[in-house]
């Protein structure tokens, strides 16, 4: 298991258009991806879009993804440079 933070930068949070993407990308991966938002107020399944659109997560909030399973180093990298690229939105 390995897992590292980020922050999310799009202005208006991960709603639904991003969420998406994100769920797209984790879906891609073997590995079980789970987030957790600053402070553990929320956490989920990233593979799920009601799992990331029910944490409300809004710009400038901190999230750690934590990956386990066979490809987790690769899935990890992907969803911290996903997210930190704006999942699809500008900036």
């Amino acid at each position: 298991m390995i897992r590292q933070k980020t922050v999310v930068k799009n202005s208006t949070g991960l709603h639904l258009r991003p969420a998406g993407v994100l769920c797209n990308l984790a879906g891609q991966y073997k590995s079980s991806i789970r987030f957790q938002t600053g402070g553990g107020a929320s956490s989920g399944n990233a593979k799920s879009v009601l799992s990331v659109l029910g944490a409300c997560i809004g710009c400038g909030e901190e999230l750690e993804f934590i990956c386990e399973g066979p490809d987790e180093a690769e899935a990890l990298q992907a969803m911290i440079a996903a997210v930190e690229s704006g999942l699809g939105e500008s900036i």
